[in-house]
């Protein structure tokens, strides 16, 4: 049993008032909260060896050179990649997921087909619509269902060997599905694509091991994990690395210039042009450890006790109606009420202290499935509370009275 008030103490935010009512944090999706051990590695880092990393001789160099480095095998040891170079510093999974994009410029030729499903985030279906315009290659989609889950025969009907690459979220942010990312990545690999996996949602959830799961590209952001923002990792195997020319060119990601010619360093700096995020680094391993402190075993447990209570007491409330209902979700509960607009009812929660997220999520082309605006959506993390749901739920129910 995780001794809940102890890791609430953890998290210096979670102590604050929000409108004179104490804050409830139910906006995890979007961003989870920071523990001490996080906010001081960043602090000890600018107060102590504050300076830029890999060139210089100087000790604080060397010391900020050798945290960093540091950090990555910590990342490498908890995604499970085979080599620390084969993860990718980056500022998100946004960027993470435009490195690649860009990179298959160079890859694909008019007529191939790249894969994408109907439960991304707007960052995984972008980049890539603006692969095929760039390359004439063809963008089709997996389609899903009423409980948000992906129609996997429809998947096996757009295989073929024109597929070149497939890229689907791990877990779904507008919704908290869990994808069959195993069968997606097994399927794929058999006609010759790619897979790109998009772990934002699923890294504060699950530890993913990228070598089990046999990904070629595995992406995630640290501030979903616990760590700060504008940092995160893009894991690549390392022969699907190679194949791809560097995102940006400048310092750091070069062998040699020459006003001639320009040849690149190995990896990992080959895709780290410029003074990286060198704090958030250091801060996203010490996330790492702290979420490994948790485990991860106890992490899910945890929240999945929190999205039964929710789950059964928000159905409690007439009218409202959950979307995604998969069976295998994690903790995410999107949901509106008849007649009232998402919005609504969130900016009145707020009044009361509880932080929920409404609109679309970018997630629109799911909002269109189920033709509705958007939905409310609470996202819970294991430092959150039964009490707490409880005053959701008494929200929620004020706000019906109020705008019904």
């Amino acid at each position: 049993m995780l001794d809940i008030d102890k890791i609430r103490a953890d998290f210096p935010i979670l102590k604050r008032e929000v409108n004179g009512k104490p804050l409830v944090y139910f906006d995890n999706a979007a961003t989870s909260q920071t523990p001490q051990v996080v906010i001081d590695a960043i602090v000890d880092y600018y107060s102590n060896y504050n300076a830029n990393i890999h060139r210089g001789v100087h000790t604080l160099s060397q010391e900020a050179t050798d945290k960093y480095e540091e950090a990555r095998l910590k990342i490498q040891k908890h995604f499970n990649a085979k080599k620390s170079y084969e993860i990718i510093f980056t500022s998100g999974t946004t960027h993470s997921i435009n490195i690649v994009a860009t990179g298959f410029s160079s890859l694909l030729k008019k007529g191939d087909e790249v894969i994408v499903s109907a439960l991304e985030h707007h960052s995984n279906i972008v980049p890539w619509q603006m692969l095929c315009e760039r390359t004439g290659a063809i963008l089709k989609v997996i389609p899903m269902n009423q409980d948000g889950e992906l129609v996997m025969n429809e998947y096996d009907k757009l295989l073929s060997d024109k597929t070149k690459i497939v890229f689907v979220n791990h877990i779904s942010n507008a919704l908290g599905t869990i994808n069959p990312i195993e069968e997606i990545i097994e399927k794929a690999h058999k006609v010759g694509a790619a897979v790109l996996i998009d772990g934002a949602q699923a890294c504060p959830h699950i530890k993913p091991d990228v070598q089990a799961l046999n990904a070629d590209f595995y992406v995630a952001s640290a501030h979903k994990i616990y760590g700060p923002t504008g940092v995160g990792i893009l894991y690549g195997k390392e022969e699907w690395l190679n194949k791809l020319p560097p995102y940006q060119g400048g310092g750091e990601m070069i062998k040699e210039v020459t006003f001639e010619k320009t040849t690149y360093a190995d990896l990992p700096h080959k895709f780290e042009a410029g003074t990286p995020n060198i704090c958030g680094g250091i801060a996203f391993g010490a996330a790492i450890d702290y979420a490994n402190s948790i485990g991860f075993e106890n992490i899910q447990e945890r929240e999945k006790e929190l999205l039964d209570y929710a789950t059964e007491k928000l159905l409690e409330i007439d009218g409202l109606k959950i979307y995604g209902t998969s069976k295998n979700k994690t903790s995410v509960i999107s949901f509106n009420i008849e007649g009232i607009h998402p919005y609504d009812i969130g900016t009145i929660v707020d009044k009361l202290g509880i932080a929920v997220r409404t609109g679309h999520h970018c997630a629109q082309p799911i909002m269109d499935f189920y033709k509705i605006p958007g939905t409310v959506r609470a996202s819970f993390s294991f430092y959150n509370t039964k009490e707490e749901i409880d005053s959701l739920v008494e929200a929620v129910k004020k706000a019906k009275m109020m705008l019904s």
